[in-house]
């Protein structure tokens, strides 16, 4: 069963679970879960990697559908994570600006000097909650919104995501990226929502979350 925060005749928002797609019709798939659950078709909105957990919104008629989108178009949309990260960053707050290019053969991102055919730019702020001897719990907000952004951008300054071999990590377990924040303007009403949620147990046990 989905963990549904609120839903009406337009949304859905809901806390995905490690191991579901976010898009697709698969069984494996948040979209076909909430579908059967809430009865009535499913729109996705935004994505959320396989691995990762935490807060989404989805639209219940194409109308909705094509108000959210147009939230994502004009950076309507606020989404923030958690990210637990081996190391940490040298300064407590601050940006990463990065030329991301995706690989479809390989199935994986990589960071890149220079802009070219394929490469997007990727930009994020962060705050670092707590450390300790070898790890990190950031907060990260999204100013761009690409494939696998947040794991690239850490691993690729030597801080990969707590449970991420696919880009780097050492340490077995879950991937350490739980979306914590969402906020959006209701597409019927106009009226900004926001919402708040924390993880729990492993990878998340140690330190703050509350700050």
């Amino acid at each position: 069963m989905i963990e549904i925060l609120y839903q009406d005749n337009d949304i859905i928002v809901c806390i995905k679970p490690a191991g579901l797609l976010s898009e697709g019709e698969s069984e494996d798939s948040l979209l076909t879960v909430l579908a059967a659950q809430c009865g009535g078709q499913v729109f996705p909105v935004h994505r959320l990697d396989r691995g990762a957990a935490g807060l989404m919104v989805f639209a219940r008629n194409s109308k909705a559908a094509a108000g959210l989108s147009r939230a994502v178009q004009e950076k309507q949309l606020k989404k923030e994570y958690f990210a637990r990260v081996s190391g940490a960053p040298a300064e407590k707050e601050g940006e990463m600006t990065d030329f991301l290019f995706k690989d479809s053969r390989k199935g994986k991102v990589f960071a890149v000097k220079r802009p070219r055919m394929g490469v997007r730019e990727a930009r994020l702020t962060y705050r670092v909650l707590w450390q300790d001897d070898d790890s990190s719990l950031v907060r990260v907000a999204l100013d761009t919104g690409r494939t696998h952004q947040i794991r690239v951008q850490f691993s690729s300054r030597g801080m990969p995501l707590w449970g991420d071999g696919k880009y780097g990590s050492r340490v077995k377990g879950d991937l350490a990226l739980f979306s914590c924040g969402l906020g959006f303007p209701h597409p019927r009403t106009g009226k900004r929502m926001e919402w708040e949620a924390k993880p729990m147990g492993q990878p998340w046990e140690r330190g703050n979350l509350a700050d």
